[in-house]
């Protein structure tokens, strides 16, 4: 995802354009793992709307699929603020690592982006993933002997819910039938896939 060159706002010297009078949506970097916290705190400001997006899906574990939840821009969460008088409180906040900055420069987040991403997301700020597989999609084998191995779908039977894969076994090729509830796609192209869902991020990208 880029940011919306139009919407930076620059300080001059240094300082910040203390100009502004409405509050804007910026994009806060978190700790590692810790975009929860970032958000929860932002949150105890009244001054502050926070969003932040997650997904929810299958992913393969060694006791097989499991559901996880994870922050659907891994390290980062929005906030909506007034920059000038705010800022110092932001960044201090636990959890948080600053406000994305380039120099002087404070790039703001489109409305446009914050409410396609709010109507992907629902009130509960969490999109829930049930991907529909299809034929050239790259999964993970998640049980049985066939476990941790990568695939190439070859053919989806949605009625018997069955798939047939292609994987490599023993230096070849090897089709083989599962069970949907078998496989799992990667964590990252089913959040490519979310993101490529939202029209603004697709036209900033």
């Amino acid at each position: 995802m880029s940011i919306h060159k139009t919407g930076v706002h620059a300080a001059a010297g240094g300082q910040l354009d203390y100009s502004l009078s409405e509050p804007l949506w910026f994009c806060v970097q978190t700790q590692s793992k810790r975009e929860h916290i970032a958000a929860s705190n932002l949150r105890q400001d009244a001054q502050v709307e926070v969003l932040l997006p997650r997904i929810r899906y299958r992913h393969s574990t060694r006791r097989g699929p499991a559901w996880v939840t994870e922050a659907l821009f891994p390290g980062y969460v929005f906030a909506r603020f007034l920059l000038p008088s705010l800022l110092r409180r932001v960044q201090s906040l636990r959890g948080v690592r600053g406000v994305v900055h380039f120099g002087h420069r404070w790039p703001s987040i489109p409305d446009s982006v914050i409410a396609e991403l709010r109507a992907i997301v629902g009130d509960a700020e969490i999109k829930i993933l049930t991907p529909e597989l299809n034929a050239g999609d790259s999964v993970e084998v998640a049980t049985g002997v066939f476990q941790g191995f990568q695939a190439l779908v070859a053919r989806v039977t949605p009625r018997r819910q069955r798939v047939s894969v292609l994987l490599d076994f023993l230096g070849r090729q090897t089709a083989v039938e599962l069970s949907t509830n078998q496989v799992v796609q990667p964590g990252q192209t089913i959040r490519a896939s979310v993101v490529q869902s939202t029209s603004s991020l697709k036209r900033e990208s």
